[in-house]
């Protein structure tokens, strides 16, 4: 069984590309600058729930789990180990001997409790990590922490490996969000200056449980766009340029000489999402059509100049379970079928299908008008699509998503946790996505895969899900 989708999907994360200002080999450098463009909304992981402010705060925090440097491979972090109940029902971890704060303050089970239950009582946007899967934690003793769950939930130690799970140190506002509060966790970092949207600078931790890193200061400084930041790297201000530079900007400086281009897989995808609750997206049809008129080729090499990737799942290249699944069911940039499913659904070159598609045209990168315009004009080459653009501030275009005002917007998904379940489990929970997809089969194989234990099973409910999106 398939049914139309109710989200397209575009194009993979562009590769996560850094560019560093080269210099002689040698020991470890004792001061790291770095630019960005991104923004911190809160350090309090009560609340924080974007990527960049996650990357800062495993910097500064630590969870029971962490992935080990460099891959998606899950190791211990602040547990040295766990165990699990037989039903599945409860996880207990052993906690490191000799855990302390940045500033020196032990840290034992009961800050684990009260940071998991303050994320619980505030009840932030990425609370729902802790939440969906929680129904109690509690000390054991001062070194171990028991989880009973809602339900069996095959990915909890990635969970536990999120901020929300991660310890905070006891000044922070026990139940309010601190979004200015440096004390931080039992991170290989500590903050010791902090100007918002101007500068970041972190302190190696002399306390930390691996001990101090090498590299005993990392300065973080905020751009306005890619052009400044690109001009600050050229003129030696900062020694990494990171999230993000403009795809004509890394392509350009490739070839400059004391810079380097670092490219590695990431995980983050692009998508569409079409609102069945808005005509005339609730037509399976249409939804098809516009499926297999998209052109994700031509987006990858004219926009992201080959930084990115097509794909064709919501779970991306290169994890385990991930079927091409919009591939072999549409092709790519198939205008036979989408003019024979329209066509099917009513419309012709007289009487055209009329749409709005949506966009936010900062938030993703000033990059996001383009891709906007690119899939304009993939529909609209099938003679029976009119495409308006219209686009709205992140803020304003997320409030109409989730209020479900919107038909036919982009969007863009980082994982919370490496795992498929995450690719896909949150569409199913229609009541904050907008988009009014429903599909009790999908729903109820998904559900399964999140509870069995064995990977080979879990891949091969996820491959049918993919199939029954598509």
């Amino acid at each position: 069984m398939t049914a139309a989708p109710a989200k397209t999907v575009t194009s993979t994360v562009e590769k996560t590309v850094t560019t560093v200002k080269t210099a002689p080999g040698g020991p470890a450098v004792s001061r790291i600058v770095i630019g960005v463009t991104d923004k911190v909304s809160d350090i309090d992981p009560a609340n924080a729930y974007d990527f960049y402010t996650w990357e800062v705060l495993t910097n500064i925090m630590g969870g029971l789990m962490r992935y080990a440097p460099g891959t998606t491979e899950l190791e211990p972090g602040l547990a040295i180990s766990y165990t699990v109940s037989p039903d599945g029902m409860e996880y207990t971890f052993r906690l490191r001997p000799n855990l302390y704060f940045a500033d020196g303050t032990p840290m034992t089970a009961q800050d684990v409790v009260r940071s998991i239950k303050r994320v619980m009582e505030i009840n932030g946007d990425p609370a729902w990590l802790v939440t969906d899967f929680v129904k109690d934690v509690v000390a054991v003793d001062d070194h171990t922490v028991k989880f009973i769950l809602k339900k069996p939930v095959a990915f909890f130690p990635a969970l536990v490996a999120t901020p929300p799970y991660f310890p905070v140190h006891p000044a922070y506002k026990p139940k309010e969000i601190d979004s200015d509060q440096t004390a931080g966790g039992v991170g290989p970092y500590r903050i010791v200056k902090w100007v918002r949207d101007v500068e970041l600078v972190l302190e190696a931790n002399p306390y930390w449980w691996q001990g101090a890193p090498k590299t005993k200061q990392i300065v973080i400084k905020f751009f306005k766009d890619a052009t400044a930041l690109r001009m600050a790297l050229e003129a030696g201000e900062i020694d990494i340029a990171w999230r993000t530079l403009r795809p004509t900007d890394i392509d350009d400086l490739k070839g400059k000489s004391g810079i380097k281009v670092i490219e590695v897989p990431g995980a983050y995808i692009r998508y569409i999402i079409l609102n069945t609750k808005i005509p005339p997206f609730d037509n399976p049809l249409v939804r098809k059509a516009l499926a297999a008129a998209v052109d994700r080729k031509a987006i990858c090499e004219r926009i992201f100049l080959g930084t990115t990737t097509p794909l064709y799942s919501m779970i991306p290249i290169g994890m385990w379970s991930h079927k091409d699944s919009f591939l072999e069911k549409y092709g790519e940039h198939n205008l036979d079928l989408a003019k024979k499913l329209l066509k099917e659904a009513g419309y012709s070159e007289t009487n055209k299908l009329k749409i709005e598609l949506w966009y936010t045209p900062t938030h993703y990168g000033d990059t996001e008008v383009d891709v906007a315009t690119l899939i304009k004009e993939a529909w609209e080459e099938t003679g029976m699509v009119e495409v308006t653009l219209k686009s709205a501030e992140w803020t304003t275009y997320l409030e109409y998503t989730r209020k479900g005002m919107l038909g036919a917007t982009l969007y863009g998904w980082y994982p919370d946790y490496v795992d498929p379940d995450d690719y896909t489990s949150p569409w199913v929970n229609t009541s904050w996505t907008g988009y009014a997809y429903s599909n009790p089969e999908l729903k109820k194989l998904l559900d399964e895969a999140s509870v069995k234990p064995i990977l080979e099973e879990r891949a091969k409910l996820y491959e049918r899900a993919q199939d029954i999106w598509a």
